[in-house]
């Protein structure tokens, strides 16, 4: 492969970083909150403050503790007396709503200040890939990989944000890292890392618990090739274990110093009770009872929530169902590859496909045993791809490509070690300029699809479906409407002189926030049909603007799939109309005559 020395190398890898940094800085200045970011900002602020985790326990609290640090400084008020904290069970949207917009706070700096140390994250993930597949392949497939990983929509999107799934793919990578060390030499110093780091993964959210089937089946390949005593790794593993449901144990301990007993179980019963109590749900509620598992114990209820949440009972779009290209269901199987290939650069699916097309193609191993012995690394990277990727076609939740980002670090590491060993067997070749001229061009046509996206990361799609401005049209949700684009939709009314505008807004912004009376709320989505709701083009004012979210517009226009008893059709009316602008590729602007 072509030499690089360090100091370049550490030059451009600085070079890229700080990028990425100004990308992701300058890219959500504008950007309004965003759904979850409505529940899990004022969260993580009451669990550092209040020491009570009451708020949003359907996801650890690492992430959003980490959020809030900044927050401590600048002297917020908390509504502590508004019934979303005194009565309400999890009254997490109601108080994120009181926290951030009506309680006298400069919600802007709350979520610029909460989002710094998501970047930051973002960053250091960049950075131990690098190193990761720095030790694996040497500097340049380094650089590649950090490359991929700057430039990606998908994390500049998602990164800035306060979401869990960035900082999960982080959690994993450094996981799987540690392990692999521990496997490799089982002594205490990889035992306690190993342990701490997967501690901490696991209060980062609840999907990843995969981690443990995960590295039980790496342990017996490890075991298997190694030909090493199973026996011998067994009190190192029940050691890791212990010592990450420690990790889990303070940090609970901390989050319900002051959370009321009775609070803890009044949440279980509302949310573990409704279709009858398990055995396990059972254990949970009396585990909670005894004061030294209570910790454990709220830890394993957020845990069956998610549980349920995925694999049983689903988590959909506001209709109630989940949209893809113009249907509306409960689950699709295919979602999340057919998804993968709308919103990664198209560049990268070739780069990906010509990559391991070469890996076949030069692939020399005498048996299927010795290749994955001498490449356990990347093979244990490849079997966790799988088996996430297996998990991710059976899950029901079908909100958001983010919710498979764990895979991505896995994958730009084997598609750049896959270019480097292509780059191997043909540099003596004449086809060496071909295959320089391909790469480069695939890599610049890469970073400029993600340049030329800038700001709008979270509404990427590529060239498969016209781009952002159509992305909407095949899926809507966190692929591309969040929430995140009510504050450009005031600065475009502001732009067009507009006195007056009917929103239909889904996301965590406030219109009075941003609008004050300019902005009228409409209430003609089929998610607002369940609150008693039911507004059509009759009641619709005749020489008005009306702007509406693309979740919204898209869950009322879709055509249900056999089996469907949502809301649909509530948008159909729109049919008739043509938009007349399209505000951050996330909320649509029709002029209604």
């Amino acid at each position: 492969m072509i030499n690089i020395s360090d100091k370049k190398t550490n030059f451009l890898v600085i070079f890229l970083l700080a990028l990425m940094f100004f990308l992701a800085v300058f890219s959500v200045k504008d950007d309004s909150a965003t759904m979850d970011e409505l529940a899990r900002i004022p969260a993580g602020y009451s669990y550092l403050t209040q020491r009570d985790f009451r708020l949003h326990f359907e996801d650890p609290p690492l992430v959003k503790d980490i959020s809030a640090i900044p927050l401590l400084f600048l002297n917020l008020k908390f509504p502590k007396e508004h019934s979303s904290w005194t009565k309400d069970v999890n009254g997490e949207w109601v108080f994120g709503s009181e926290f951030l917009y009506r309680s006298n706070n400069n919600a802007d700096q709350i979520l610029f200040w909460a989002r710094l140390p998501m970047i930051f994250i973002l960053l250091f993930l960049g950075w131990f890939i690098f190193k990761w597949t720095r030790e694996l392949a040497g500097n340049l497939p380094a650089l590649l990989v950090l490359f991929l990983f700057s430039f990606s929509p998908d994390f500049l999107a998602h990164g800035r944000l306060v979401t869990t799934d960035v900082p999960a793919a982080l959690g994993i990578v450094l996981s799987i890292y540690f392990y692999l060390k521990f496997l490799e030499t089982p002594n205490r110093k990889n035992i306690i890392l190993s342990g701490l780091i997967l501690g901490t993964t696991l209060l980062i959210k609840f999907s990843t618990t995969l981690l443990f089937p995960f590295f039980a089946i790496l342990t017996l390949f490890f075991v298997w090739l190694s030909s090493k005593i199973l026996k011998s790794y067994i009190k190192g593993i029940i050691l890791i274990i212990l010592i990450s449901t420690f990790v889990i144990f303070i940090v609970y301990q901390f989050h319900i110093l002051n959370f009321p007993l009775e609070k803890q179980l009044e949440a279980m019963k509302a949310y573990l009770s409704f279709d009858g109590v398990d055995s396990i749900e059972e254990i949970a509620f009396k585990m909670a009872e005894i004061p030294i598992l209570r910790p454990l114990s709220h830890y394993l209820f957020g845990f069956l929530v998610t549980i349920q949440r995925e694999m049983k009972y689903g988590h959909y779009s506001p209709v109630g169902g989940t949209f893809l290209f113009g249907m509306l269901g409960f689950h699709f199987w295919y979602y999340f590859p057919f998804v993968f290939l709308i919103k990664i650069p198209l560049a990268f699916l070739l780069l990906t496909l010509f990559s391991f097309l070469s890996f076949f193609y030069f692939l020399e191993f005498t048996s299927l045993k010795s290749w994955i012995k001498n490449h356990f690394i990347q093979f244990s990277m490849l079997l966790f791809i799988i088996i996430y990727s297996l998990l991710a076609l059976r899950g029901k939740v079908n909100i958001g490509l983010r919710h498979f980002y764990p895979v991505y670090p896995f994958l730009f590491i084997l598609v750049s070690i896959c270019i480097k060993n292509w780059y191997d067997k043909i540099k003596e070749l004449k086809h060496k300029k071909l295959f320089i001229v391909l790469v480069s061009f695939l890599l610049i046509w890469y970073g400029t699809s993600s340049l030329s996206s800038f700001p709008h990361y979270l509404s990427y799609f590529n060239e498969l479906v016209g781009g952002s401005k159509r992305g909407y049209e095949y899926v809507v949700d966190s692929n591309v409407d969040w929430g995140q684009d009510l504050k450009r939709l005031s600065q475009w009314v502001e732009s067009q002189g507009i006195d007056k505008i009917y929103v239909d807004y889904f996301g965590g912004g406030d219109l009075n926030y941003y609008f004050g009376d300019k902005a009228i709320p409409w209430y003609g989505a089929c998610w607002w049909r369940q609150w008693g709701w039911n507004l059509n083009k009759q009641d619709f004012p005749k020489g008005n603007y009306l702007a509406v979210s693309a979740t919204y517009l898209q869950d009322g226009r879709g055509k249900p799939v056999i089996g469907f008893d949502g809301y649909w059709g509530c948008y159909d009316w729109l049919n008739d109309y043509k938009s007349v602008d399209q505000v951050g590729d996330s909320i649509i602007v029709y002029y209604i005559d």
